[in-house]
């Protein structure tokens, strides 16, 4: 038999390829997997790809894997970076109106935080600027969460998390969880966090250095609440002094996100911050029999 000549359109593959998936078992991998070749063929189009831009591309994608370990995830800040990760939490969480927003976990939760008592101090080396941040948790309605469970997480004054520097500083440093009681607030005893930059030293830093992209996150503490009827909340609190708030590399800044640490003659520096929970949606209807 005569070999069929390849029809006159570049992107012919493309074409050829979404009729084969039509067949696949899994129907949304297939589909996935088209709109992704379609979307490859019509940059290669659009912007004329040669063969050095493929094999540029494939070296990189083979450098983000070679670079991933036990201790770093490539891949995970490549999508970070990228603005994926924030892209599709913001698309999934599908919060109402008046919560408060819900941001990427990022690389740094370890579960398993010491649980402390409101008040408690949370920095165990008691190295940087004293802040005292007060936590209160409501519902959509202002009515206050008690018994919500407060897992917090920070950098220290020189932006660095404890499981960076395992050496430098005490296990489960400037990381704890809190309850609150009825008044639904905790307070929380730690210092002043600091931003630390995007690792740069990998293939996805290099990336963004010839892109010219913002590598310094701008100072924060990160939450994760968990109460009984309503949504889990892991999110983000900003310094809105930090001169990189509107710079994040990794598009967590929301403006109900930004806090002010404001000076406080006995504590050094204070911040209050109100979290607002979604309720937890209802189950489905069980189908009558």
């Amino acid at each position: 038999m005569d070999a069929q000549p390849a029809p006159a359109d570049d992107l012919w593959p493309a074409t050829q390829l979404a009729a084969r998936l039509a067949s696949a078992p899994d129907a949304r991998l297939a589909a996935i997997t088209a709109s992704l070749v379609q979307g490859l063929a019509d940059l290669a189009r659009s912007h004329d790809l040669g063969r050095d831009d493929l094999r540029g591309l494939i070296a990189f994608l083979t450098e983000v894997g070679e670079t991933c370990s036990d201790q770093r995830q490539e891949w995970v800040l490549l999508a970070d970076a990228l603005g994926l990760s924030s892209m599709l939490e913001h698309h999934l969480s599908q919060r109402p109106e008046g919560a408060t927003p819900e941001t990427l976990a990022g690389p740094f939760y370890r579960p398993g935080a010491p649980r402390r008592k409101s008040g408690e101090a949370i920095s165990l080396d008691n190295r940087g600027a004293p802040l005292l941040f007060e936590a209160r948790v409501t519902g959509l309605d202002s009515v206050p969460v008690a018994g919500a469970l407060l897992e917090v997480w920070q950098a220290n004054g020189e932006g660095l998390y404890e499981n960076q520097a395992p050496d430098l500083q005490p296990e489960f440093n400037l990381r704890g969880a809190y309850q609150t009681g009825d008044n639904g607030v905790v307070q929380i005893r730690t210092v002043r966090p600091r931003g630390y930059a995007l690792p740069d030293d990998g293939p996805v830093g290099r990336l963004m250095a010839r892109l010219a992209l913002p590598k310094n996150r701008p100072a924060h503490l990160q939450f994760r609440i968990t109460a009984t009827g309503f949504q889990t909340l892991t999110t983000h609190v900003f310094d809105r002094a930090d001169p990189a708030i509107g710079f994040d590399p990794l598009f967590a800044v929301r403006p109900g996100l930004l806090v002010d640490f404001l000076p406080d003659k006995t504590e050094g520096l204070r911040a209050d911050f109100t979290f607002v929970l979604a309720p937890q949606a209802p189950a489905p209807a069980a189908s009558q029999p």
